[in-house]
């Protein structure tokens, strides 16, 4: 991971003054570093001695933080990671170009591994993640989303990342065609289990653990899962509220929302959803000889859905 922090440092590096200030402002930000994780740990799960995961790692990272500051823009968010928000600083347009930017050195990146599987299997992903961004526009302030229309964009927006990096390791190792569906479909349970309990935490959690403001997913009008659900257990005047919440955004009766999807085992539902996906994962890890690697891995599906933040 060390490596991948100064690869990302040196790849960052541009001689428009702008690009370097916010990229580095992005990165110092911290963040979990799941996604550049799993790359370097489904290589060695597989048995890779190289150092080009060093590189992929670094390339899931900078996509992961265009589309971070694509989102940011989207959403009119103005905190992450506890911090101010690029877009809060510099402005939405000096924000999306910047984004542009990611996007086009990790395309850089992955040229100079070489490597034709690896560019198929990232232009594919990235452009799902584009795919999941507008399915999330479309379902905005819409109450009728429905709970198979909210796993759609979950699996497009958050989890192809996740399964596009695992699957790298095991094309960096080839591995074969067994081990990489296996890596492939860990990483798309990990991201939806990942996922899953972001929206829980949006409900449950508190903006200082967090990093970020509770209750912005209901001020923007997104019908995540735990809303979605209390629709489906509450009664008339609950379903009203959350209707009225979804179509208008804004957090005015956030206190009353939250009272609802506490009382409907909203919480619980996504939760108990987000295990089964945690259990999937480590199902999918057995088609790898046992390792460390393979243990680190099996950890991480753990802490997805035990952490609160």
């Amino acid at each position: 991971m060390a490596a991948v922090d100064a690869l990302i440092l040196r790849r960052l590096a541009s001689d428009v003054v702008l690009i370097n200030q916010i990229g580095h402002y992005i990165v110092d930000s911290g963040g979990k570093r799941l996604r550049p994780l799993v790359v370097l740990l489904a290589a060695r799960a597989s048995a890779y001695e190289g150092g080009r995961h060093i590189d992929l790692a670094a390339v899931i990272e900078f996509i992961h933080t265009a589309t971070l500051l694509h989102d940011d823009v989207v959403d009119a968010s103005e905190l992450r990671r506890s911090r101010e928000t690029a877009n809060a600083l510099w402005g939405n347009a000096t924000s999306v170009l910047v984004g542009d930017f990611l996007y086009s050195r990790a395309f850089e990146m992955m040229v100079d591994v070489g490597l034709m599987r690896v560019m198929e299997v990232m232009s594919h992903a990235t452009n799902r993640i584009a795919e999941g961004e507008v399915l999330q526009l479309l379902n905005c302030n819409d109450p009728d989303t429905t709970e198979g229309q909210y796993l759609e964009v979950i699996d497009r927006k958050t989890a192809t990342l996740f399964e596009a990096g695992t699957r790298l390791g095991a094309i960096l190792a080839g591995a074969g065609t067994d081990k990489e569906t296996a890596l492939a479909a860990y990483g798309l349970h990990l991201g939806r289990a990942f996922q899953l309990v972001d929206d829980v935490l949006d409900y449950a959690s508190d903006s200082a653990t967090l990093g970020k403001n509770v209750g912005d997913d209901l001020e923007e009008g997104k019908p995540t899962l735990p809303l979605i659900q209390a629709m489906a257990k509450g009664n008339a005047e609950e379903r009203s509220l959350i209707r009225d919440a979804i179509e208008h955004g804004g957090k005015d009766r956030i206190n009353e929302i939250l009272a609802v999807v506490e009382r409907t085992g909203a919480i619980e539902y996504t939760a108990s959803l987000a295990r089964a996906e945690s259990d999937l994962a480590q199902q999918a890890l057995r088609a790898l000889a046992p390792s460390p690697y393979r243990e680190a891995l099996a950890g991480l599906a753990d802490f997805a859905v035990a952490r609160t933040y």
